[in-house]
């Protein structure tokens, strides 16, 4: 690997820690957290079963409201 394509590399893998600590999510990263559609996403927002946080036109998604999600929806016997 020459030394552009290393630092290139380097500098995407940064971006992608980055963004994984970052607290909010778009909807595609979202959805992909909880294993679902974008469309089944925007229905339970709508539904008000996740909240979102909207910034001018962008919807983004905090972490810890997917994680109550998931925590309300297990199903305990």
């Amino acid at each position: 690997m020459t030394k552009k394509k290393f630092l290139l590399f380097s500098e995407y893998l940064q971006r992608e820690r980055d963004a994984q600590n970052g607290c909010l999510l778009t909807p595609l990263q979202a959805a992909e957290a909880l294993a679902i559609s974008s469309t089944k996403l925007a229905e339970l927002t709508k539904e008000g079963e996740i909240p979102c946080v909207r910034i001018g036109r962008a919807v983004r998604y905090d972490r810890t409201d997917l994680s109550a999600l998931i925590e309300r929806s297990k199903t305990r016997k």
